[in-house]
């Protein structure tokens, strides 16, 4: 376990029940809470220790605020693709509201939520979208792949998300290299008041540059999406690649002044953090 930096955890776990309009609370990695449109929607759940199957696999360094069990209930779980870092079947299968939380998925990736115990599963291409209530939830592209075992490589879809309410637009990224879809998404569906998109997870850039940004390639992602901020994620949580786990930050916050896109706009949480966008 790597040391942990002062100030790198909230002193107090998030409320996340009583989150205000246009908070959002950061749980580690890509899992974070959020309301839009008064409704409490939760990001790729990834909450117990491992990600992987059977307990093997890496392991988070720094525990979620938040136990799968305690989560209040909450009116959508949005899904990006079924890497085990981002579906945990364990937290899922302990979550105490399955029949009545909706679940936003990519294509084919519904069988696995459905076996998990959940009643209400949306599968969504890209550039679909659904209403729940006054919040609008649009399935967008990525630059990334799928798999949880050895012959179900692309099996699946994976997507980004477009969340909508009256009042504000916020990007989820999931897992996403670079490319030139995002400038498309800035165009048909930006810009957004908020883009959260992973920084970490990045060397070796021979391997992962297809599949995973750099600090710096998340704020270019940010500005071709047309965001006022971005919200760095998928970093400080556990360890999947070699760089160290918490130089992501600084250099993100580098590249936004670099990329003129403004320091102050480049946001980090501490786990556990709540901010409002």
């Amino acid at each position: 376990m790597p040391p942990i930096p002062a100030g790198h955890v909230a002193p107090a776990p998030p409320d996340l029940a009583n989150l205000a309009e246009n908070e959002v609370a950061w749980l580690g990695h890509a899992c974070f809470a959020l309301r839009m449109a008064d409704r409490l929607m939760l990001t790729d759940p990834y909450l117990t220790r491992t990600a992987g199957p059977f307990g093997i696999g890496p392991k988070r360094f720094v525990p979620s605020p938040v136990r799968a069990e305690d989560l209040p209930r909450v009116d959508l779980i949005a899904i990006s693709h079924n890497h085990y870092d981002h579906i945990d079947a364990q937290a899922l299968k302990a979550y105490r509201w399955r029949d009545e939380t909706p679940v936003v998925c990519p294509l084919g990736v519904g069988a696995l939520i459905r076996r998990l115990g959940f009643a209400h599963v949306v599968e969504l291409d890209w550039w679909q979208d659904r209403a729940l209530g006054e919040l609008a939830v649009a399935c967008l592209p990525a630059v990334h792949f799928s798999g949880r075992g050895l012959l179900d490589r692309n099996r699946t879809l994976w997507a980004s998300f477009g969340f909508v309410s009256d009042t504000r637009k916020v990007w989820f990224g999931g897992d996403t290299a670079p490319g030139p879809v995002f400038r498309e998404i800035g165009a048909r569906a930006g810009p957004f008041d908020l883009a959260i998109v992973g920084i970490g997870a990045y060397e070796p850039r021979s391997i992962m540059q297809a599949s995973h940004a750099t600090p710096e390639e998340g704020i270019g992602i940010a500005r071709d999406l047309r965001a006022r901020a971005a919200l760095g994620m998928h970093w400080g949580t556990i360890t999947l690649t070699p760089e160290d786990p918490f130089e992501a930050p600084g250099r993100f916050r580098r590249a936004a002044l670099e990329q003129q896109f403004g320091e102050a706009n480049a946001w980090t949480l501490p786990i556990g953090g709540v901010r409002a966008f």
